[in-house]
């Protein structure tokens, strides 16, 4: 008998989509403009100034429009940029470069990274690895938290270039990519380069380790793992702002994304639906009936009856080997996978353009997602044996942790569910961090798999008091969570082995 979905209940909340989604985000990065002018020239009272996106909204997009408006202020002599990792900021220096000019935008390295750099950012920015030899005349330098908070790295700084129009600090703001990733540690450090930081970023990362035990015990409002949600809520000489669309999901993950948010007044999303499609038509049976519904947009739940015991809940090759079947004849129906193109302001163009095996299509077709280091170990296993079968190439298929995924964009994700096979929930497989980010990754599809039993689990899983802060709910986290976010999703059952009729 062919797998059958059952689908989530239809949402009655409004939508709108293209230019009337993206809209929302385009006003707010002309409030933001405007209140970053009015801060630098000392008519806004702030501190700092934090624009709080969902996952795919198009923040470094922003990010860049604020930057690229600061330095031409009179008020504004130079800006620095700092994320958690290097990934995050060479495409920052590669698109400012292009946008402003190599010579006014410096990528600021250590010299153990200094071949890491990709280049394109290399050739659109200046790249140096000593404070002493980035350029006088630069006006935008670009570093990780953990390169420009090396000791004395600021005083550095400040004897080679000198202080910034304010007469004190070295840089006249900070801006803070991926914001809500970055741990206190690593912020502390780098907090006073500037008199003025905005931070931009995704309020569902999963939050980093801080160094030290974790002193949080359920008090709503607390989470000592993230620098910004908690210590500036409410105060008088913070602007925060939302950003109300996202750019990346299909129309048919909206639901999941408003799952992830559901405080917010609004979040709408820039694809409308049917306009992104998962074309397989030499695809049959179970095969078919899977990728046909992953195909449509909605977020995909599959439970998989009648495997052999795993190693382990969350080490588990049985359930990777039915993954495996599932992507090795998706890739032997030599699938398409279809979007609308769209232009700046979000309009459709009227294109439609084409990604499939063995093209440079930019994104990943495929990214297989699970939590542990040994799975993914055996699951990148599973991504090079797809390479070798189908002649693709490395970036086709990868396979990588959750928390190493975070930032990334794919086209198709397929993702063990961190709660597969458990017997009990605890603080790392039922973090709310980690499962926003495996859901928030895909831009046409998501293909959440697990054993049976997840139901089962929630429902009787002993109740974990406290809501941390930024993950929505009541005070009966994470079960109810995993319960709303689960409700979003179509549901099948796939039976294999010797239980299948």
């Amino acid at each position: 008998m062919t797998v059958e979905f059952r689908q989530p209940e239809d949402s009655v909340a409004d939508r709108v989509h293209h230019e009337r989604a993206a809209a929302g985000n385009a006003a707010v990065a002309d409030e933001a403009i405007r209140v970053l002018r009015d801060t630098l020239s000392g008519t806004a009272q702030l501190d700092r100034l934090l624009l709080k996106a969902a996952a795919g909204a198009g923040k470094s997009f922003i990010l860049r429009k604020l930057v690229a408006d600061a330095v031409e202020r009179p008020e504004c002599a130079r800006v620095v940029i700092t994320a958690f990792t290097n990934k995050q900021i060479h495409p920052l220096a590669a698109a400012l470069g292009r946008f402003l000019g190599a010579d006014r935008v410096c990528l600021f390295v250590g010299k153990d990274r200094y071949r890491e750099v990709p280049e394109d950012a290399g050739s659109h920015s200046t790249v140096v690895t000593k404070a002493s030899d980035i350029p006088a005349e630069c006006e935008v330098v670009i570093s990780t938290a953990h390169r420009l908070g090396t000791p004395r790295e600021l005083d550095r700084l400040a004897e080679h270039l000198g202080p910034g129009h304010n007469g004190e600090a070295v840089f006249d703001v900070l801006f803070v990519d991926e914001a809500w990733q970055l741990p206190h540690h690593l912020f502390d450090r780098v907090a006073k380069a500037a008199p003025i930081t905005v931070g931009v970023g995704d309020v569902g990362q999963l939050p980093p380790l801080e160094v030290g035990a974790n002193p949080w015990r359920g008090d709503p409002g607390f989470n000592p793992y993230r620098a910004w949600p908690t210590d500036y809520e409410g105060d008088e000489r913070t602007w925060a702002v939302e950003l109300p669309a996202v750019w990346r999901p299909a129309a048919g993950h909206l639901e999941l994304w408003r799952a992830f948010y559901p405080e917010w007044d609004e979040l709408d999303c820039v694809a409308a639906p049917g306009e992104r499609a998962l074309v397989a038509e030499e695809l049959t049976g179970d095969s078919a009936a899977i990728w046909r519904q992953v195909g449509t947009g909605v977020p995909t739940l599959l439970e998989v009856d009648g495997l052999p015991e795993p190693e382990a809940a969350d080490v588990d090759p049985p359930l990777l080997a039915a993954v495996e079947s599932l992507l090795d004849e998706l890739f032997a129906a030599g699938f398409a996978l279809e979007h609308a193109e769209y232009d700046a302001a979000g309009a459709p163009t009227g294109n439609t353009l084409t990604a499939r095996p063995g093209a440079d299509s930019g994104d990943p077709l495929v990214a297989i997602l699970a939590t542990r280091n040994q799975a993914v170990d055996d699951a990148t296993d599973v991504a090079e044996r797809l390479r070798k079968k189908y002649s693709l190439r490395e970036s086709e298929v990868v396979a990588s942790t959750v928390d190493s995924w975070q930032g990334q964009t794919n086209r198709l994700t397929v993702a063990i569910h961190p709660l597969s096979g458990a017997a009990r929930l605890d603080e790392f497989n039922s973090a709310f961090g980690r499962l926003a980010v495996t859901c928030t990754r895909a831009t046409h599809g998501l293909l959440m798999v697990t054993r049976t039993g997840i139901d089962e689990l929630l429902g009787e899983a002993p109740v974990r008091p406290g809501t941390p802060f930024g993950e929505p709910g009541n005070r009966h986290l994470p079960r109810q969570t995993h319960q709303r976010i689960l409700g979003t999703f179509a549901r099948g059952t796939l039976t294999t082995g010797s239980d299948q009729e």
